[in-house]
């Protein structure tokens, strides 16, 4: 009997059944990851596409900031450069309406110049024709040692005394007798000497004075003194003399000398009664022109340039204490801007002396 063959549960075809079976499996799982790394590989590409489409664009945006910083920068630099343009073309027209304006007052003042010219060439012929007429006869000659010719349209009652024995006239030549208000004052400061002795308001005073001098009786002694900061005889020579009316030529020489004065500097009134006071002897009749109450005593601040109302008056009242109180102060005052006190502080002067105040107007006399 044969033998009969062992059964092994391991044999050939189980191996092979079990190592086709893994075979499978392995190879389905390398065909699972190999599909997954085409997956991601494909996701990675898209991505990297859209990344470098991002890339690009921000690129593209950095390119149109600089280029948009750029006009900015321009634009900026146009506009600086604009309202630079613009800011000089305003500077430009208003310097030239100062300029319009100073050429237009100026046209005016040298028109006014040229009238006054006229008028005083017109009353030099008069007076020429009137002396050529005349006869030689000493009792015809009057009583006055000057003539003047005003206006001849208005006639004034003033009260004022001009009469006396030894007469004293006070002539303020402060720069503030240049104009009636302070800005123009200050523009005529700057002016050249020939424009400032044209000056309305000056050109007013010398005429006020020579109207004065041609009321001076013909017997009586005069002095005629400007002030500022400082006070001296207009006649060369006669600080602290009397002078003779019936010497033409001593008050020709005051008068011409006036006319050349420059009026400058502050106003001391202390400086011009001490002048006064050094006469001997006294005056009996003193006539001032001014526009205002002096700005220093006898001698200029040393610290404080400015000055209110209040301290002029101060300073009015110290220099008035040294007044005498028995001679007549009569005061020609011709108002200026900025000094209210001063037709009180002056009128209430007059009164106390017995004198007079008037404030002219501007075609006085």
């Amino acid at each position: 009997m044969a033998r009969r063959r062992e059964t092994n549960v391991f044999s050939m075809s189980f191996l092979d059944a079990i190592t086709c079976a893994f075979g499978s499996v392995v190879l389905v799982y390398v065909l699972i990851n190999a599909q997954g790394g085409l997956r991601r590989a494909a996701q990675s590409y898209a991505v990297q596409a859209e990344v470098t489409k991002m890339e690009e664009q921000v690129l593209e945006g950095y390119q149109r900031l600089v280029v948009l910083r750029n006009s900015m920068v321009e634009t900026e630099t146009a506009q600086v450069r604009t309202e630079g343009l613009g800011t000089r073309v305003l500077e430009e027209a208003e310097r030239l309406k100062v300029e319009l304006a100073d050429a237009d007052k100026e046209t005016l003042s040298r028109r006014e110049a040229i009238e006054r010219l006229k008028a005083d060439l017109k009353s030099l012929e008069e007076g020429a024709r009137r002396l050529e007429g005349a006869t030689e006869d000493a009792s015809a000659t009057g009583t006055r040692v000057r003539g003047f010719v005003g206006q001849g349209d208005r006639q004034y009652l003033t009260g004022l005394r001009v009469g006396g024995d030894r007469i004293v006239l006070l002539v303020d030549v402060s720069a503030s007798m240049l104009d009636d208000t302070v800005v123009n004052v200050l523009r005529m400061r700057n002016m050249s000497d020939a424009r400032k002795l044209l000056s309305d308001k000056w050109r007013r005073t010398i005429s006020t004075v020579e109207w004065l001098a041609a009321q001076i009786p013909l017997d009586s002694q005069f002095q005629i003194y400007a002030f500022n900061t400082k006070a001296w005889a207009l006649a060369e020579g006669s600080d602290g003399k009397w002078l003779k009316t019936s010497d033409p030529n001593a008050l020709t020489d005051a008068i011409t000398t006036l006319r050349k004065t420059i009026p400058k500097d502050g106003t001391s009134l202390e400086n011009a009664f001490i002048a006064m006071g050094a006469l001997n002897p006294r005056p009996d009749n003193v006539i001032m022109i001014t526009d205002g109450l002096p700005t220093q005593g006898v001698n200029a601040p040393v610290i404080r340039k400015t000055i209110d109302g209040d301290d002029r008056v101060k300073l009015f009242n110290r220099a008035f204490a040294k007044y005498p109180r028995d001679v007549p102060f009569n005061v020609i005052l011709m108002p200026m801007e900025g000094d209210p006190s001063a037709p009180a502080a002056f009128w209430l002067a007059a009164r106390t002396t017995g004198g007079s105040f008037m404030s002219p107007s501007k075609d006085w006399p």
